[in-house]
């Protein structure tokens, strides 16, 4: 399941999952790095949230867990005017992992 949200500064937030465990978090990081070579540059991990960036096409790009919220990735582009670029990079991991099991 995959579906799309935009936020409020204009960024396109992919959902992955809205209801699944950290297990399924960690196998679509996997997935990222295995399939996409993908390096996490940053990971933030709290109690109830993880935040890792990564790099795609040269573009910041966030992997977010929340144990409310599930899965999801969103750009990272403080200040950055080509949001257009970022939310198709979105989309792109975003099919690339409807398409592969993760």
């Amino acid at each position: 399941m995959c579906y799309h949200l935009l936020t409020t500064n204009g960024g396109m937030e992919a959902i992955i999952d809205d209801n699944c465990g950290i297990n399924k978090f960690y196998a679509i990081a996997n997935t990222l790095a295995d399939r996409l070579k993908i390096q996490f540059i940053t990971q933030v991990d709290d109690a109830e949230t993880l935040d890792w960036d990564f790099k795609y096409k040269d573009l910041l790009l966030t992997l977010h867990y929340n144990i409310f919220n599930g899965v999801s990735i969103y750009p990272q582009n403080f200040g950055n005017t080509n949001q257009k670029k970022h939310n198709s990079a979105v989309m792109e991991v975003a099919k690339f992992l409807e398409k592969h099991a993760y």
